[in-house]
């Protein structure tokens, strides 16, 4: 999973049917999938909106 959700945050249109295929190999179901997926994206399009507004993180969060 955490291979997917890495890859799907690093090169999104490097995404195969092969790689949703490991998941179910896995033992995760379609709606596992759905979820993992859905998270990864929020937290890309979280992370896009601060960096293009220029959120300073929180001081206790590393660099």
């Amino acid at each position: 999973m955490l291979t997917f959700a890495v890859k799907l945050t690093k090169a999104p249109a490097a995404m195969i049917d092969a790689d949703v295929e490991a998941l179910r190999s896995a033992g995760f179901s379609d709606r596992d999938i759905l979820d993992i997926v859905e998270v990864v994206g929020y937290y890309a399009y979280a992370n896009r909106i601060a960096d293009g507004l220029g959120i300073k993180t929180e001081d206790w969060i590393p660099d």
